[in-house]
């Protein structure tokens, strides 16, 4: 099968050869997939696309044009893909779904314990030799409030870490899951609930219409116990207006993300010599009360090399005429 890798990471790209052993014809590119870019599918039997990557209608047709049958994407999430007009042109889709929801989980602990132990802060003075503690002072996390919205896969496991530092977690999500009730006494209540009693709440929801700026004005303007919100999900689930007058007028006390709303065709790339400017982005960067890693949480050994053989497998399955058990 013909494929061309859209988004292509210089580290991803050995792994992903690795996984292929040669079946596939792979060709690379470090461009984004977009209405501009779908020229260079043409006579490719298959794409793969990462998260930052637009298959929108408009996009998926000119795919379908130019000859393309499947799509395989290098990320859990599928947001960025029209998964309808897929179907309706008969495009096949396949995911990545578990490639290590280990790596997202932890990475949200690293968020939050960094940015409540000032770590930065104390990187940056220690450099400069002020071994002073006055901006950097913490708080237990021992018998803390927790609120974890999403108890997939990912926050399924951040449940289980927290309850080792001793929290007490809520939990909020379309169903309750039994087992993490019964080994680590969460309890699952409303979002208004949540509002009202988290000191820090953990975003592990999948963007979709009900999610979508769930985060907004009426919502964070709910929040009694002035939280720390840890975003690991999507950049879309939060307004990040609102977030940003919220840390101003003190309604939360912090803000640490890994993704970003607008991050599309900036997260992921060296920007350092752009001059473009996204002011709302430059904003969140240089608040004092916020800490910003580039989409990087999935960004481990293990994930990577997951993410390369389940591609490799979703291709394997087409060509053989069978479907991928990660297809959409």
């Amino acid at each position: 099968m013909k494929v061309l890798i859209y988004s292509a990471k210089p580290f991803e790209i050995p792994l992903l050869k690795a996984a292929n052993s040669n079946k596939h014809q792979l060709e690379f590119t470090e461009k984004r997939l977009t209405s501009e870019t779908t020229m260079m599918a043409l006579n490719y039997d298959a794409i793969s696309i990462f998260s930052a990557d637009d298959a929108s209608s408009i996009v998926l047709e000119k795919l379908h044009d130019f000859g393309v049958k499947f799509i395989t994407l290098r990320s859990a999430g599928h947001d960025n893909i029209n998964l309808n007009s897929a179907r309706t042109l008969g495009i096949k889709m396949a995911n990545t779904p578990n490639y290590s929801p280990y790596a997202i989980a932890e990475h949200a602990i690293t968020l939050l314990l960094s940015f409540n132990r000032h770590i930065t802060t104390a990187h940056t003075q220690t450099l400069r030799n002020n071994f002073l503690l006055d901006n950097l002072i913490g708080f237990d996390l021992h018998n803390k409030t927790v609120g974890v919205m999403g108890t997939g896969k990912i926050g399924s496991i951040l449940v289980k870490i927290l309850y080792g530092f001793g929290c007490t977690i809520l939990a909020n999500d379309t169903s309750n899951n039994k087992q993490l009730i019964e080994d680590y006494k969460v309890e699952y209540i409303s979002k208004d609930a949540m509002a009202n009693e988290a000191e820090i709440i953990f975003i592990c929801l999948p963007l979709n219409p009900s999610t979508y700026y769930l985060f907004d004005k009426a919502y964070i303007n709910k929040l009694k116990k002035n939280p720390v919100i840890i975003n690991v999900a999507r950049g879309g689930i939060v307004k990040t207006e609102e977030i940003l007058k919220a840390l101003d007028n003190g309604i939360i006390i912090g803000y640490a993300t890994d993704v970003y709303e607008h991050e599309h065709g900036i997260f992921f790339y060296d920007r350092s010599r752009d001059t473009r400017e996204d002011k709302m982005l430059l904003k969140l960067l240089c608040h004092p009360k916020v800490l910003v890693t580039p989409h990087q949480a999935f960004a481990t050994n293990e994930a990577l090399q997951n993410i390369a053989l389940t591609t490799i497998e979703n291709l394997n399955a087409w060509e053989a005429g069978l479907h991928p058990i990660n297809e959409l």
